[in-house]
């Protein structure tokens, strides 16, 4: 998870089940969203997307530092938090493997990939490097080192995640704002009532139209186990906005609900996981936060809301945590 004062590797919100590690374990990374393919390295230890680079290895320790294949230690250098890694340098702490292999800093999965000019490859980082254009927002995904999933207990096994439901509302409610822990939607996939059967695939945004519906998934991590979950919008002004922005018009009306099962790339209108349930319906409008619904946070598991609406509304933002933050968000206290 992350806290909004220290900036983490951007994503996810920080939105993985993370694991802590009792020793030394290996793995390669694969990138997905903005931009796609295995994660490279030139001789210098410059981690990148593309390029035709030569595959990296990366193993975490205990304290969550990486190492690479050379044994350079994997750091992020000021001031442009670039991802790399360096001989003789003591690796950046923090990092874990959550579900699914999603790799985290302080429990963010969000990272940015912005083009270097060279052969189509992108360079890491944690933000947006300030003055370069073409950064996009991108997930890292670790092909060893998951945590292993949790048995289900007998005689009456538990429900997978991906049909479990969120638990029930609770009467107290965590701040609609980013100035604690809180979690990055890991995975939002638009869906489109006009085109039933087409999977649009992952998006970078979420987008609310008389036909078009948006699901966030979320991964919620084991430690947060006893604690009070909520699931928030923020909708800031757009003149608050430094590395987003948004198109509104309508009512803005919107319909919260969460969803028996998780979405994936794959999912379209026709396939979208059935209704759980009806949490709240909100008219939404810039310069203002909404505390839709508080409940026991379902430490451990990957769960889902949908946006919707039934009105005249149309709503398309950048989902981003930098100021001023916008989007569906989970906070944790």
């Amino acid at each position: 998870m992350k806290t909004f004062a220290a900036v983490s590797l951007a994503l996810a919100a920080g939105s993985n089940a993370l694991v802590a590690r009792q020793s030394t374990c290996c793995f390669h990374l694969s990138a997905s969203g903005g931009e796609t393919g295995n994660v490279g390295q030139l001789s210098d230890g410059q981690n990148r997307i593309g390029g035709g680079l030569p595959e990296g290895q990366y193993c975490i320790d205990s304290n969550g530092g990486l190492t690479d294949q050379s044994s350079r230690g994997c750091i992020l250098t000021p001031p442009t938090t670039q991802f790399q890694c360096d001989v003789g340098a003591s690796p950046t702490s923090g990092f874990s493997v959550g579900n699914g292999g999603a790799l985290s800093s302080n429990g963010n999965s969000q990272f940015y990939a912005c083009p270097t000019g060279d052969n189509g490859s992108f360079n890491i980082y944690t933000t947006p490097v300030a003055g370069q254009s073409g950064c996009v927002q991108v997930s890292l995904t670790a092909d060893n080192c998951a945590p292993a999933a949790s048995p289900s207990p007998s005689p009456s096994p538990t429900p997978s995640p991906t049909s479990q439901a969120p638990p029930a509302a609770t009467q107290s409610q965590c701040p609609a704002a980013l100035t604690g822990n809180y979690e990055f939607p890991h995975l939002i996939v638009p869906v489109d009532s006009n085109n039933p059967n087409q999977a649009a695939g992952t998006s970078l945004n979420g987008t609310v139209t008389p036909s078009v519906s948006s699901i966030f998934n979320f991964d919620i991590p084991s430690s947060d186990s006893g604690k009070t979950c909520s699931l928030v919008f923020l909708f800031p002004n757009q003149s608050d906005l430094q590395t987003s922005s948004f198109s509104f018009s309508g009512s803005g009306s919107i319909d919260f609900a969460s969803l028996q099962g998780t979405a994936n790339a794959q999912t379209s209108f026709s396939n979208t996981p059935a209704l759980n349930q009806d949490l709240a319906v909100i008219t939404v409008a810039p310069g203002n936060s909404y505390n839709v619904a508080s409940f026991a946070c379902p430490a451990g598991r990957t769960v889902a809301f949908k946006l919707s609406t039934t009105s005249s509304t149309n709503l398309n933002y950048f989902q981003d945590f930098n100021p001023s933050p916008i989007g569906l968000y989970i906070t944790v206290c």
